[in-house]
């Protein structure tokens, strides 16, 4: 699954550079989140380090882009050549 960053966004500017996939980029208003990108950060870390620092917890997972953590883990392959 990918995550989202919903609208509670502050804009705080922590997300972004925690990513390992760059997966987050400014948008026209809060942050975004490219499913094509997240891996919820399965291959890097335990936790989804976006999720982890956001301080107003607006990072749920996506409805729309559901995946196994298997899924995740060849995503995190393939993004990264591992």
């Amino acid at each position: 699954m990918a995550l989202l960053i919903t609208d509670e966004c502050i804009n705080c500017d922590v997300c972004e550079p925690a990513c390992p996939n760059l997966a987050i980029s400014m948008g026209p208003e809060i942050y975004e989140i490219n499913p094509a990108l997240c891996t919820e950060c399965v291959g890097h870390f335990d936790v989804p380090q976006c999720v982890e620092l956001c301080p107003v917890a607006c990072i749920p997972v996506d409805p729309a882009h559901v995946e196994s953590r298997e899924q995740l883990q060849a995503k995190y392959a393939r993004i990264t050549k591992a």
